[in-house]
Parts: structure tokens; C-alpha cells; sequence
């Protein structure tokens, strides 16, 4: 579980660097980055609830 939170700490940065720089300066490929690291951290973040519920099964 703790392997999965870091990823999910990494593609937030990943995320908001690319959101910036679609924001700030206009750069459409960045806005793209962003939009496949939002559907990344969607899917570990479903993860991480799965997990963590079994966790407080026990």
C-alpha cells in the first residue's frame, strides 16, 4: 500500500506541473500529459480506496 500512495504522490506532481505549463503558457501537449496523468491517478486512487478498505477489513 505505501508503494501506491508514493505513486500516487508522484502523478500528482506529474499532473500539476503539465496542468501549469497548459494553463500558464498555452502548451497544448502538456494539457494532453495532463489529461493521461488525471486518468492515471483516477485508477490508482480507485485502487488505493479498494485496498485501503480490505486494510480496515482486518
Amino acid at each position: 500500500m505505501k508503494e501506491l500512495v508514493e505513486k500516487i504522490k508522484a502523478e500528482i506532481v506529474d499532473f500539476q506541473v503539465n496542468a501549469e505549463a497548459q494553463v500558464e503558457k498555452g502548451n497544448k501537449a502538456a494539457g494532453a500529459r495532463a489529461r493521461k496523468a488525471a486518468l492515471e491517478l483516477m485508477k490508482d486512487l480507485k485502487e488505493f480506496r479498494k485496498v485501503s478498505v480490505e486494510e480496515a477489513k482486518k
